[in-house]
C-alpha cells in the first residue's frame, strides 16, 4: 500500500507517531488509508450540503474496510463571481484545486481518493488531479439544486434570474417582479438546477466511468444523495483492493465517450475546455476537430434549461445519465467495453437503464436535432476554433450577418447593452477576455442575459475570447482562439466590420480582406496586461489557449 510509506517499519515510527496525534488506533492505521477531498465551504450554494455528503462517504470507507480521512479542496461559485473582477479567478482555481490535490496526496500517500467536488471548477479540477495521480479514485458530488417556483407557479432557475436583469433595464418588468426571481430562482443547496456547467460535468463524470450511477442527477436535498455517498465510499475500497485507477478507465475511448453524452445533453460549453484539459493530465490529447466529427453523428436528445423548461431533477426522474447512454448504446455510438468505477464495462452498466419519460429523453429515433448540442466553428475570425452551444440557439440565428459592434471589456459591453445601444442585426464582439488577456477568461453570462431579456436573443450574436456560463443561451460565441491578446484576429475587428456566422456549416467569417488585416496588424498594440501581480499574473504567463483546454505549461 501507498501508506506503508508512513506506517510501515521502524524507520517510520516518527511518522506514525504524528498518526497517534491524530487520534488513530492502531487498528484504524493497519488499514487501507482513503483521502477524502471535501470541497466543502459556506459561500457556495453548491457546496453548503458537502459536508454531510462526505460523512455518508466516511461512514461507507469505514463500512468496507478502510480508515478515512478527510482533507478540503477550494471551490468558487460563479454565480457570485459574475460580472466582477471575481470572476478571473473562477477558471485559474481549476488548476489550484489540481496541483494543491496533488500535493496533499503525495505527501500523505493515500491508499485510494473519493473526491467530493460540485461546482464547475472544482469538478474538472479534482479530474485532473485524479487522472494525474493515477492512485484509485471515485467522485461522488452534492447534487443539483431543485427548481425554483415563482409565486404564480411557474418553475424557475438562475439562467431566467439573469435574464430577468435585461428584462428590467428593458422596462419589461418591475422591480417586485426581480424580487420574485431572487427570492424563488435558488431554492436549495446544490449546483444550479439546470444544465450548466457544474451539472454538466457532474453527468461527464457518470459518462467518463468515474462516479456510479445518479452522481450528476441525483438533487442534492433528497436522501438518496447521502445513500449514494455511503455506496461510493464503499466501492472505493473495492478499488483498491482491485488496484482500477483513474488511466485505466479516462481512456481515448471513455473520452469519445463522454463527448457523445455532452452533444446527446447538450452541456455547456465550457466541457470545450475541461475535457481537453483532464484528458491532457491522462495524456490524451483531444482535438476541438473531433468534437464537431462526433456532434455530427451524435443527436441531440436533452434540453434542460437554458435549452428548454425541464431541470437536472426531471432528467433523474426519467432515468439520468445511464439512461441517455442506453440510447446511444442503440446505434452504436458509445464504446461499451470501457472499465468503469463499478468494476463493470459501461455497457454492462447501462444496458437495462430505461427512458422513463420521453419527453425529457428524446428517443434516438426522434431527437431535437440530428447535430449534437455544441458546435466548433472556424474561419478568419477564429482559425483555431471557437465555440457555440447550438441546441440554444434561435433556429433564426444559425445563420447570421451583421455589423460589429467591438469592446475591449465586458464591463464596456454590458453598459452599452443596459443603454439599450445594441440593435437588432448587430454581432457584439468582446475581446481581450481570454486566458491571457482576461488574464482567467470571464464568463459572459450578463451580456448574454442581457441580450436575451432584452428581447434580442433572436437578433443579436455575441463573439468573445472569453467563455460563457452553462446559463447561457443565444448566439453567444466564445472561446475564440487565438484570442485577441495573442495577436488572433479578433484584436483586429473594428466597428461596422461586417462578421458572417453559419452554425450550421460551422463557420465564422470577418468580411475584411487578407490585405486590410495584415494593414490593421501592423499597427496593433497589445494592450498592458489588466493585472501584473499575485496568482492570475503568474497564470496569464502560463496559460495555453482556450482550444488546447486552458492547460498551464
Amino acid at each position: 500500500m501507498n501508506s506503508d510509506n508512513i506506517k510501515k517499519g521502524v524507520e517510520r515510527a516518527p511518522n506514525k507517531s504524528l498518526m497517534y496525534a491524530l487520534g488513530l488506533t492502531e487498528e484504524e492505521i493497519k488499514r487501507p488509508i482513503i483521502g477524502v477531498v471535501s470541497s466543502y465551504n459556506e459561500i457556495v450554494s453548491g457546496h453548503m450540503n458537502l459536508d454531510k455528503v462526505c460523512d455518508a462517504v466516511k461512514a461507507g470507507i469505514r463500512l468496507a474496510g478502510g480508515t478515512p480521512i478527510m482533507f478540503p479542496a477550494i471551490a468558487v461559485c460563479d454565480g457570485i463571481a459574475m460580472g466582477h473582477i471575481g470572476m478571473k479567478y473562477s477558471l485559474v482555481t481549476r488548476d489550484l484545486i489540481a496541483d494543491s490535490t496533488e500535493a496533499m496526496c503525495i505527501a500523505h500517500q493515500f491508499d485510494g481518493l473519493v473526491m467530493i467536488p460540485n461546482c464547475d471548477k472544482n469538478v474538472p479540477g479534482l479530474l485532473m488531479a485524479a487522472a494525474r495521480l493515477n492512485v484509485p479514485t471515485i467522485f461522488c458530488s452534492g447534487g443539483p439544486m431543485l427548481a425554483g417556483h415563482l409565486k404564480d407557479g411557474r418553475r424557475t432557475c438562475l439562467s431566467h434570474m439573469f435574464e430577468a436583469v435585461g428584462a428590467y433595464y428593458a422596462g419589461k418588468i418591475d422591480e417586485n417582479e426581480v424580487d420574485n426571481y431572487i427570492e424563488n430562482a435558488c431554492p436549495s443547496c446544490g449546483s444550479c438546477s439546470g444544465m450548466y456547467t457544474a451539472n454538466s460535468m457532474n453527468c461527464l463524470t457518470e459518462a467518463i466511468g468515474m462516479a456510479l450511477p445518479g452522481n450528476g442527477t441525483v438533487p442534492a436535498p433528497l436522501s438518496a444523495r447521502i445513500r449514494l455517498a455511503k455506496q461510493t465510499g464503499m466501492q472505493i475500497m473495492k478499488l483498491v483492493e482491485k488496484n482500477i485507477r483513474p488511466r485505466d478507465i479516462m481512456t481515448e475511448k471513455a473520452f469519445e465517450n463522454a463527448e457523445t453524452v455532452d452533444m446527446a445533453l447538450g452541456c455547456s460549453t465550457n466541457t470545450m475546455l475541461h475535457l481537453p484539459a483532464i484528458a491532457h493530465e491522462a495524456g490524451i490529447e483531444i482535438s476541438l476537430d473531433k468534437s464537431n466529427a462526433i456532434s455530427a453523428k451524435t443527436p441531440n436528445l436533452c434540453h434542460l434549461a437554458p435549452a428548454g423548461d425541464t431541470f437536472m431533477e426531471d432528467l433523474d426522474r426519467a432515468g439520468g445519465v445511464y439512461a441517455v447512454m442506453n440510447e446511444l448504446t442503440k446505434k452504436n455510438l458509445l464504446h461499451t467495453d470501457v472499465m468503469t468505477v463499478t468494476g463493470k464495462t459501461m455497457g454492462e452498466n447501462v444496458a437495462d437503464c430505461k427512458n422513463l419519460d420521453t419527453s425529457i429523453i428524446r428517443p434516438i429515433e426522434n431527437p431535437y436535432s440530428a447535430n449534437g448540442g455544441i458546435a466548433v466553428l472556424k474561419g478568419n475570425l477564429a482559425p483555431d476554433g471557437c465555440v457555440v452551444k447550438q441546441s440554444a440557439v434561435a433556429p433564426e440565428m444559425m445563420v447570421h450577418k451583421g455589423p460589429a459592434r467591438v469592446f475591449d471589456s465586458e464591463e464596456e459591453a454590458i453598459k452599452s447593452i443596459y443603454a439599450k445601444e445594441i440593435k437588432p442585426g448587430d454581432v457584439v464582439v468582446i475581446r481581450y477576455e481570454g486566458p491571457k488577456g482576461g488574464p482567467g477568461m470571464r464568463e459572459m453570462l450578463n451580456p448574454t442575459s442581457a441580450i436575451c431579456g432584452m428581447g434580442l436573443g433572436e437578433s443579436v450574436a455575441l463573439i468573445t475570447d472569453g467563455r460563457f456560463s452553462g446559463a447561457t443561451r443565444g448566439a453567444s460565441i466564445g472561446h475564440v482562439s487565438p484570442e485577441a491578446a495573442s495577436g488572433g484576429n479578433i484584436a483586429l475587428v473594428k466597428n461596422n466590420d461586417i462578421i458572417s456566422i453559419d452554425i450550421k456549416n460551422c463557420s465564422i467569417t470577418l468580411e475584411v480582406s487578407d490585405e486590410e488585416l495584415e494593414r490593421r496588424r501592423k499597427e496593433w498594440v497589445c494592450p498592458e496586461p489588466k493585472i501584473k501581480t499575485g496568482y492570475i499574473a503568474r497564470y496569464a504567463k502560463l496559460v495555453t489557449s482556450a482550444d488546447k483546454g486552458a492547460v498551464l505549461i
